[in-house]
């Protein structure tokens, strides 16, 4: 089964995750809350993120201050995070959102539907970087010698584990390509449409190395997973 993704929604008020959580459950994913941006920090600790929704006005330590201490982590820098503000200050604030490492800045109130469709094309992007990993994982397994397993426990000759490695990197790409197309139509967001090239570029990567452990194409000893 594929797991869900985490989405987490950050905001010192009450009332306001209950309507992210609203919004947000027609994805299906796992919606986690944090009510400030210090619970927020300590969550990023232990669990992976495909988004953050980061409320700017928060008592203590506000929005800016959290997306700062977010990007400063190897382990968090590259997650997404849309800001959510209740007062608009102008280009300046709107600026200074987008300086702080923010994907997107949107005031409130806001278009439910366009904050759901924004959250969902990182979910995708983050659930394809997820399977293009366990690829790569299978790939080095291959390279080392393991073998693979099958379902059903039984070792693999090394020819069935590349057509199936080759199979699930097929619709990975399949996936990839159609979501480019969506990003594409929706003139989506410009952080978007470069995560999706770089997933696009990683699997090209991905498919050469493949290619080059068919039979009669010269296999490498060492072959390195795509970056």
């Amino acid at each position: 089964m594929v797991q869900k993704a985490k989405i987490l929604l950050v905001d010192d008020r009450p009332e306001n995750l209950l309507a992210l959580e609203a919004i947000l459950s027609a994805l299906d994913q796992t919606l986690v809350r944090a009510s400030s941006g210090e619970e927020a920090l300590k969550a990023l600790l232990t669990d992976d993120f495909a988004v953050i929704l980061l409320d700017v006005q928060m008592p203590g330590m506000d929005g800016f201050e959290t997306a700062a201490h977010i990007k400063r982590r190897e382990r968090t820098r590259d997650i997404p995070i849309i800001f959510l503000t209740a007062i608009n200050h102008g280009p300046h604030h709107t600026f200074r959102g987008y300086a702080a490492g923010a994907v997107d800045y949107i005031s409130k109130p806001f278009d439910p539907w366009v904050l759901r469709a924004k959250v969902s094309v990182f979910v995708e992007l983050y659930m394809k970087n997820c399977q293009l990993r366990e690829q790569a994982a299978l790939l080095r397994l291959q390279l080392e010698g393991g073998g693979g397993k099958a379902a059903a426990g039984e070792a693999k000759e090394p020819a069935g584990l590349l057509a199936e490695l080759s199979a699930r990197l097929a619709a990975v790409e399949e996936q990839a390509e159609a979501l480019s197309k969506q990003l594409d139509d929706d003139s989506a967001d410009a952080a978007a449409v470069a995560t999706a090239a770089h997933l696009e570029r990683k699997l090209t990567g991905l498919r050469r190395a493949l290619d080059a452990l068919e039979p009669g194409t010269g296999t490498s000893s060492s072959v390195s997973s795509p970056n």
